[in-house]
């Protein structure tokens, strides 16, 4: 009969925070396997030393590389499958002899262990138990004695071997990180922190529970003096003090057509370091609430004075999020912040606009590719221009032959923009000209359709509907399973 395999938890690294269970497997297996490097010392034997016995068959798993180069044919990677075959070899002749193997790991097995490469490889083979452990993330939290993650925060656990842009993009996004395997990538990692704007909110934590143990602001840590065995921790914010500041600054965020799904990393970091947030009540309702941060809504015919409220706040030192809908500078909240902020009185107030996804980019996607040539972006809305203003532009843009991607058709005080903007473009276009009809693009409500321009009803336009209206080489092509899908191509016949 086969031996069983156990894959051992055995917590930060002092000793009394093994489990029960783990020390009572340690002491009923046959074989105690652990991984080490050339060295030879192994951090996880030196947690369970105390519970070894004279007469336990000892495995040690020897990296065959570390940090260092190989002249192996198939490079790091290629050294380090041959180890874990040869490593899970010599644990299933064990195991074929009836032998219990007891494979012992810091942290958990499973959180980033070098036991989940063994189990892998045998778990299907052989009966098989995995012994969970205290990891390294509750061990830094709570030697930092602060709250990691509360209420609906959200936790993300990134190792520091990911590229330095990604890791900015996931740090920004995220209310709550913790960034492993530190060591040669603190620089990387803490030049992402910066660049996030986290900073300034990041702990270290090295060697949590051991021996040698040190905590620190991460700002303040040399880079030199890093170990693999640390880890960068931004903890909960819903308690973290705000801090003073003469003045705060204005950003204006895109929260793109519809929810979370189409925010951006960088918009997300913004709304959550917010704190507050002004904007037209529907969007702001697309943003998660967070504790400590205020909400400022109103309606959408007061842009201007939404724009000069948020500098107001962001004079008083608060650091203000103005939540647009798609993109913030495409008929929406940028220009008219922008315009407030060019007044002397905002003039040392710091303003930046993240974009987001626009509800042009976001129908085309819906329905093919209708915009994957020029095209030009009119709205329809004569609230702020005159219609002949926008009868001009419509002549101009039809007569060049650009797809058209039409803003704030209809709505319930505008009903004959519509039928208007068809007439006149059915003067260059034909008739069975495609036009996509968009509505609620990303929402419960989303409806996408494909109609001829001679065939547009005005009636079926609402203000949370765009038009993207095709060029005279945009084609509409029906697939094997009977969608429907639009696109312009790329490449003119004269060219």
């Amino acid at each position: 009969m086969s031996g069983k395999l156990y894959g051992v938890g055995l917590g930060p690294g002092d000793p009394s925070l093994m489990t029960v269970r783990a020390v009572e497997v340690i002491a009923e297996a046959d074989v105690i396997a652990y991984h080490s490097a050339r060295h030879g010392r192994s951090i996880a034997r030196s947690i369970a030393a105390k519970h070894l016995r004279a007469d336990h068959v000892e495995e040690p798993l020897v990296y065959p590389v570390t940090t260092e180069t190989t002249d192996h044919p198939g490079g790091y990677q290629g050294a380090m499958e041959e180890f874990y075959a040869e490593a899970s070899a010599r644990l299933a002749a064990h195991l074929d002899a009836g032998r219990t193997v007891a494979v012992l790991a810091e942290g958990d097995p499973l959180f980033y262990g070098s036991y989940m490469h063994m189990h892998k490889r045998l778990a299907d083979r052989y009966d098989t138990e995995v012994i969970p452990g205290v990891t390294s993330v509750s061990a830094a939290a709570a030697r930092l004695g602060a709250p990691l993650v509360e209420g609906e925060e959200v936790l993300t656990i990134l190792p520091g071997t990911l590229p330095e842009e990604e890791l900015t993009a996931r740090l920004a996004a995220t209310d709550v990180a913790v960034v492993m395997k530190l060591g040669r990538t603190f620089g990387k990692v803490r030049r992402a922190l910066d660049a996030s704007g986290r900073l300034d909110e990041s702990r270290y934590v090295e060697r949590a529970t051991m021996s040698g143990e040190r905590i620190a602001e991460l700002a303040d840590v040399d880079a030199e003096s890093v170990p693999y065995f640390s880890v960068a921790v931004l903890p909960s914010r819903v308690d973290a003090e705000r801090p003073a500041r003469s003045h705060g600054e204005v950003v204006v965020v895109g929260t793109g057509p519809a929810g979370p799904l189409w925010l951006t990393p960088e918009t997300r970091g913004a709304l959550a370091a917010a704190d507050d947030l002004v904007g037209y009540t529907t969007y702001l309702d697309r943003v998660p609430r967070r504790p400590g941060q205020l909400r400022h809504g109103s309606d959408n015919r007061v842009e201007s004075e939404r724009a000069e409220f948020a500098l107001d706040l962001a004079r008083r030192g608060r650091r203000v999020a103005v939540v647009s809908g798609g993109d913030p500078g495409v008929f929406a909240m940028a220009t008219a912040v922008l315009e407030a902020a060019s007044q002397k009185e905002y003039a040392d107030i710091s303003v930046r606009v993240l974009p987001g996804v626009t509800a042009a980019n976001a129908a085309a996607a819906r329905a093919g590719a209708p915009l994957g040539h020029d095209y030009a972006t009119i709205s329809l809305s004569d609230r702020l221009k005159p219609w002949e203003v926008i009868a001009e532009r419509l002549r101009a843009a039809a007569s060049a032959d650009l797809v058209l991607a039409l803003y704030n058709p209809g709505s319930r005080s505008r009903t004959w923009q519509v039928g208007k903007a068809r007439d006149l473009l059915l003067e260059h276009r034909a008739s069975d000209t495609p036009v996509v009809v968009a509505r609620d693009v990303g929402g419960s409500g989303e409806r996408v359709r494909i109609v001829r321009l001679a065939d547009l009803d005005p009636a079926e336009v609402d203000m949370r509907t765009i038009l993207l209206v095709g060029s005279s080489q945009t084609r509409v092509v029906r697939r094997g399973d009977g969608e429907e899908i639009v696109w312009t191509p790329r490449r003119y016949p004269e060219a």
